[in-house]
């Protein structure tokens, strides 16, 4: 009689920290390759006969065309459920829907708000949950930005990038990242919208500098980049960040400081006049575009380890 071969743990995705350099050493490389064999219209098909699910109780529009076509063109399936047809949380207790939901397919991707719904859905789950936003994290985005300034300049390690505005999901993740991977953030927020280091869980602030300025911040920067000041879920504070954020608006001074080379990255949607200027995104050092292509490449690495482990195809 064959004894059946131990289940492997699942792996999850669910803020930048749950994997190791080495891993995104591999992630980086695979998300490359997978990007060649798109542009070469290749086929690559590892994906066949699994399914992504995509659950999204934040709406979005790069995050459900970056995975939904990213899990086709790897040869998977997708099913896309929104709060007006789950019950994700409401009639049913997450842990039930992560218990039917991970019977039924092979991949979950969830957008929502607290970051303690997505780790109790991956604590029920039996397959790979991936964060594709929480109001904690956006580790996918970031994925994706890292993977673009290698494209641009090469390793990151060592680098100095310039966070302006507000010390949100995106600040945190970036913070996660230069602590494991090596780089510098200097941080510039507004009053009364700091990164709380024990919500962005860093071990240290050695990988990091907080500047009032948000110009001295750009100072020497290899990367300058913000976001929105309003993100999603925060509509009711509209006026009050326009007013607190009206000197954190990336523009061509700051531009000026940075690095000759430096980049400029946006997660987007972005607001021309608000946390940057016309002139800067659609400028010369704005990589904006291909940081939002990228988001599908690397998701699609992503899924291939998740679902595959360490593929050198």
């Amino acid at each position: 009689m064959n004894t059946p071969a131990p289940l492997q743990p699942v792996r999850h995705y669910l803020q930048f920290s749950d994997l190791s350099a080495d891993d995104y050493a591999h992630l980086f490389a695979r998300a490359a390759e997978i990007k060649r064999k798109f542009k070469a219209y290749e086929k690559y098909h590892p994906l066949a006969d699994r399914t992504l699910a995509m659950i999204f109780e934040k709406a979005s529009t790069r995050t459900r065309v970056s995975f939904e076509a990213g899990m086709y063109q790897l040869g998977g399936s997708v099913v896309h459920l929104t709060t007006g047809d789950s019950q994700l949380g409401r009639a049913e207790p997450i842990e039930d829907s992560a218990r039917v939901i991970s019977r039924m397919t092979d991949l979950v991707m969830i957008r929502t708000y607290g970051q303690d719904k997505i780790e109790k859905f991956a604590q029920y789950s039996r397959v790979p949950v991936i964060n594709g936003l929480t109001n904690e994290f956006h580790p996918c985005q970031i994925l994706a930005d890292i993977f673009t300034y290698i494209e641009h300049r090469g390793s990151i390690q060592g680098k100095v990038v310039a966070w302006v505005g507000d010390g949100n999901n995106m600040a945190n993740t970036w913070l996660q990242a230069a602590e494991l991977l090596g780089f510098t953030v200097h941080l510039s927020t507004p009053s009364g919208y700091e990164v709380d280091q024990a919500v962005a869980g860093l071990r240290s602030n050695a990988s990091y500098q907080v500047f009032k300025d948000p110009l001295e911040a750009c100072r020497g920067a290899d990367l300058v980049t913000t976001d929105v000041w309003t993100s999603m879920g925060y509509e009711a504070e509209n006026e009050a960040r326009k007013k607190a954020f009206a000197n954190w608006c990336v523009d061509t001074a700051m531009m000026h400081v940075a690095q000759p080379d430096a980049l400029f990255m946006h997660c987007l949607p972005a607001h021309r006049g608000e946390e940057v200027s016309a002139e800067v995104i659609d400028g010369p050092q704005s990589v904006v575009w291909d940081e939002a292509e990228n988001r599908m490449h690397v998701q699609k690495a992503l899924m291939e380890f998740l679902l595959l482990g360490r593929v050198n195809a």
